[in-house]
């Protein structure tokens, strides 16, 4: 048994009468469906068309004014976030000075507590003196005509010439009874440097 389905069975004149019908259709419905809109179907504008001037008029003025509502709208949303935005920097600036004080706060007390102790003034005299060396006798040297008793290394020929220089240089400032000056104390540290 064999199934046919009805175009197969049409004759060839049968087949263009068909197909003449069909095209004829097509040419009758389609203006018809264009007046209507979108084929037919409400797809692309949702139908908002006018049947007269004025209506489309009507039309174009609603749209207008709902476009005038809406952009309100989005400057009412983007003044809304542009003032948050400020609000969050302004936040943020707050927090970084904050942070930026209490680290150098907390360096500030790290480095305290990494540092000595500092001594008091009386304590700073009393360790200079403790590491002073000791002055001398007076039997090593005499205050009152500023002969200098030297050690016995000393005493040897090649330092002859820087002994009668320190020799002369504390005769002139036990003769003076004035203390040392700066003058004498700069040439005294000289002469010592080159001994």
């Amino acid at each position: 048994m064999k199934i046919r389905t009805w175009p197969l069975t049409l004759s060839l004149l049968k087949e263009h009468r068909f197909l003449c019908g069909i095209f004829c259709w097509i040419l009758l419905v389609l203006p018809v469906a264009a007046q209507m809109g979108g084929m037919g179907r409400r797809g692309w504008g949702g139908g908002n068309f006018a049947s007269t001037a004025q209506q489309g008029a009507d039309y174009g003025m609603a749209s207008m004014m709902k476009a005038q509502g809406y952009q309100n709208l989005q400057n009412s949303e983007a003044a809304k976030n542009l003032q948050s935005a400020q609000s969050m920097q302004i936040d943020n600036r707050k927090k970084w000075t904050e942070t930026y004080f209490d680290m150098r706060k907390t360096n500030r007390q790290a480095r305290a507590d990494e540092a000595p102790s500092r001594i008091s003034h009386e304590d700073a005299i009393r360790l200079a003196k403790s590491v002073a060396p000791p002055r001398l006798s007076s039997t090593q040297l005499d205050p009152v005509t500023g002969h200098i008793q030297y050690p016995l290394v000393l005493q040897d020929s090649i330092f002859t010439p820087y002994r009668s220089e320190l020799d002369s240089l504390f005769a002139g400032r036990a003769s003076s009874g004035s203390g040392l000056q700066l003058k004498d104390f700069q040439a005294i540290r000289k002469t010592v440097t080159k001994f």
